[in-house]
């Protein structure tokens, strides 16, 4: 997630880390998590790989029997937009997972859209073994363990939520800006703010966000961690818990988010011990996740191009929406009534310039970064996608965004990690007003809606939608 999420905390500089979420947190918070890595260990040298299978075959797991894999709740999603159930939902073959594992191979996640899975080993002799075998179509080393990593203790991270709020004379507080400049608003006064959409997020950690004060109203449905199944989500870094805020922020004349009525799913993929393209994977494996329980809409703040293997890094002609595991995933998405919002980063202002992945995917909505003037930010990164489409698709506030932080007090913060989520909770209004409009209609409308529609171009895209006009194009039938 190097170099995506460039956020900054009302006087924190504009700096680059290794890891984005790093940019996004303030002095103050940072000091918490420094103080934190009390200890390094050295673990056992291991290495993890991504076998692709060549196809699906000797699967127990039938196109007739879809519940035994997708949740009733996904399954009326595709019946709600005619979505038959084809190859693309069955898992990775069970016959083909057991052979790796009888090969001494741990299996840590599985893709069913790609068609992988990610296993661990100490002997690589054993991943060589696997040349050559008739249903593997490739093995490729995705993560290296570090020679030591750091033991991160956050027992006391409760401790340090402080819940400092205020009081303002308008109804969405701090947030009025950046709710109204979508068109969010005039969706609440018809009585749209989500209810009845389940939005997954998919994020680095939601530290604290189980016992701030600002949740206590926000309807978490489930939690999961792709990056150590056995920790706690919300004893992690705190950029989920900023981006969730943006949404679910329900404190009427101090911070309401713009759906404060939806449900939700916390999903962590991003690992911040090192940056390996593993992660892609992980990403994927929560994404799926998300289809398979059910949900209507995924935001994502997450991006990846560089990684500390300098071999893995991504380059330009790779931005086409389908060769990162993670774009080709998010690519799948609408294809089963899925809708996907994914921020488009923060390197406008650095060499790479572009959008990253999944942020080139298509059928979703890449969200760029403007000002609360409208004005693009200087680092909201920039298109056009290698196979020339338009990217970012649309823009939201996304510099001194409202939000909470990890000690559940109101701040504001940079990058386009936070105009991702609050267009993402527009969306969710916009389809509870209007629940059969699929996947592809939502984005055309929103893409319609905008300021720049007449002329997209790389910056902009199509530019700052407005959500009640998007609506009315939906309701009228002009948008099919």
């Amino acid at each position: 997630m190097r170099n995506i999420l460039k956020g900054l905390l009302l006087t924190v500089l504009m700096l680059c880390a290794s890891h984005a979420w790093a940019d996004s947190i303030p002095s103050y918070a940072l000091n918490f998590l420094h103080e934190k890595r009390v200890a390094y260990e050295k673990p056992p040298k291991t290495y993890r790989y991504r076998v692709k299978f060549k196809n699906k075959d000797n699967n127990a797991y039938t196109l007739r029997r879809p519940e035994e894999y997708l949740s009733l709740k996904a399954i009326d999603r595709r019946l709600k937009y005619n979505i038959r159930v084809d190859e693309h939902d069955l898992p990775v073959s069970p016959v083909y997972l057991d052979y790796l594992s009888k090969k001494g191979l741990q299996i840590l996640v599985t893709s069913k859209w790609n068609n992988t899975a990610v296993v661990e080993t100490a002997d690589t002799a054993v991943v060589e073994s696997l040349t050559g075998v008739k249903f593997i179509e490739s093995v490729r080393r995705v993560w290296e363990s570090a020679d030591s990593v750091r033991v991160d203790d956050y027992s006391d991270r409760k401790e340090k939520v402080t819940n400092d709020v205020d009081t303002l004379q308008n109804y969405y507080g701090h947030a009025e800006g950046q709710v109204k400049m979508i068109g969010v608003d005039k969706l609440h006064e018809a009585g749209f703010t989500g209810d009845g959409i389940t939005i997954a997020v998919i994020d680095g950690g939601f530290m604290n966000a189980d016992c701030i004060a600002g949740f206590d109203s926000t309807k978490i449905l489930g939690t999961h961690n792709f990056v150590a199944p056995d920790k706690s989500i919300y004893a992690a870094q705190p950029h989920g818990t900023m981006v969730l805020s943006c949404i679910a922020a329900n404190s009427p004349y101090c911070l309401v988010g713009t759906a404060p009525a939806a449900s939700f799913y916390l999903l962590m993929s991003e690992d911040a011990r090192s940056e390996q393209i593993v992660e892609e994977d992980f990403w994927s494996a929560a994404l799926e996740y998300a289809d398979s329980a059910g949900v209507d809409i995924v935001t994502s703040s997450l991006g990846y191009y560089v990684f500390d293997d300098s071999a893995s890094s991504h380059k330009y002609y790779e931005l086409d929406g389908e060769t990162a595991v993670c774009s080709h995933a998010a690519s799948m998405a609408a294809s089963r009534g899925l809708l996907v919002l994914n921020s488009a980063g923060n390197c406008g202002d650095e060499e790479w310039k572009k959008i990253s992945f999944p942020a080139d995917a298509k059928d979703i909505l890449t969200v760029g970064a403007v000002n609360s003037e409208g004005v693009n930010t200087v680092f909201s990164s920039v298109g056009n996608t290698a196979d020339g489409r338009t990217k970012p698709d649309v823009m939201a506030q996304g510099e001194d965004a409202w939000l909470y932080d990890m000690t559940g007090s109101v701040s504001s913060a940079n990058g386009t990690s936070f105009s991702t989520p609050i267009l993402a909770g527009g969306v969710a209004c916009l389809l509870e007003a209007l629940p059969y409009a699929t996947p592809l209609q939502i984005i055309n409308a929103v893409r319609q809606s905008s300021s720049n529609v007449a002329h997209p171009d790389n910056i902009y895209g199509y530019g700052i939608p407005n959500l009640w006009k998007a609506y009315e194009l939906l309701q009228s039938g002009q948008i099919r």
